[in-house]
């Protein structure tokens, strides 16, 4: 059924002032408009609520019984809609994020420490998921935006670049390749490669941008996240090819990070938005803080050097 607000509100605005003129003037609307309110809400209702003369008002049986439950409606009508203004203006509220993990990395503890220095009282949910389901988890409302690897646009999402990511070589210093700045991509022949997974999108990326220089590669371990890929390298198990962000500062002492060329790899991270949606004030600010930290952000990954 119908909830008819405006009825109720003449409804009890009647109530309170006796008199269909007093009850119109307080809610800044004529007689006629009010009496049409009142009676819409009578018919949808199928009772009486109000018993007029031409001298008197009073309220029917029904109508006195309705009384305390209209007032109580319309009261947290006005809380509910308060409590939204309020959070509006104060930048309040919980955001849910979907991001692939990597940005868990660098990218995001950084912006996530300011913007909590910025909006305290806010809560983070953040979802990491591989770059295809992040896509999902905005299209479905699960998270409010999403952070992925470029890909094939969607009719249903909008995209907007945020910061591009190198591939690098990472490996032991104790490794023949661990005294280079830079390894092009035919120095690993002959190594056993540590290599994104074929459900990774890191290996598409890969494959398609090396072409013939991919068959020529000696993979011997597949991992679909380049976490467990830098683990395997610190326990002597070979060499690894993973993105610079998938590197934290000062975790793996023992390793070296190598820029490699011939040709240079890297990948666009996007934050994706539903067509016409229109994020919370909460999410708004973590979004445009995003955006304005990609241009003070560069990549601070450990080199080949220090």
């Amino acid at each position: 059924m119908k909830i008819d607000t405006l009825g109720v509100q003449a409804f009890v605005s009647i109530a309170e002032n006796g008199a269909f003129n007093r009850a119109a003037a307080a809610l800044g609307i004529t007689q006629t408009a009010l009496s049409r309110r009142l009676k819409n809400l009578e018919t949808n209702l199928g009772v009486r609520l109000v018993e007029r003369t031409t001298r008197t008002v009073a309220l029917s049986r029904s109508g006195e019984g309705f009384l305390p439950q209209a007032r109580r409606l319309l009261s947290e009508l006005a809380a509910s809609l308060n409590e939204i203004r309020e959070t509006g203006k104060a930048m309040r509220g919980d955001v849910t994020l979907a991001c692939v993990p990597t940005m868990g990395v660098h990218y995001l503890p950084e912006v996530l420490r300011e913007y909590a220095a910025r909006f305290p009282d806010n809560r983070i949910r953040l979802l990491d998921h591989a770059s295809s389901a992040v896509a999902e988890a905005v299209l479905s409302r699960e998270a409010e935006f999403g952070i992925n690897v470029a890909r094939l646009g969607h009719a249903d999402l909008d995209s907007t670049p945020l910061l591009q990511d190198s591939f690098v070589l990472v490996c032991r210093r104790d490794h023949p390749l661990a005294d280079n700045r830079r390894v092009a991509w035919q120095q690993l022949k002959g190594h056993r490669l540590i290599f994104p997974g074929a459900s990774s999108s890191n290996e598409s990326l890969l494959e398609q941008s090396l072409g013939a220089e991919h068959q020529s590669l000696e993979i011997f371990y597949e991992v679909q996240r380049s976490s467990t890929a830098v683990g395997l390298v610190a326990q002597g198990v070979g060499i690894a090819v993973v993105p610079r962000l998938a590197m934290q500062d000062g975790a793996y002492p023992s390793l070296r990070v190598i820029d490699l060329i011939a040709p240079s790899v890297s990948r666009t991270f996007n934050l994706l938005t539903r067509k016409g949606a229109v994020l919370s004030p909460a999410a708004r600010n973590l979004y445009e803080l995003l955006l304005e930290r990609r241009s003070r952000f560069r990549t601070r990954a450990p080199r080949s050097r220090t």
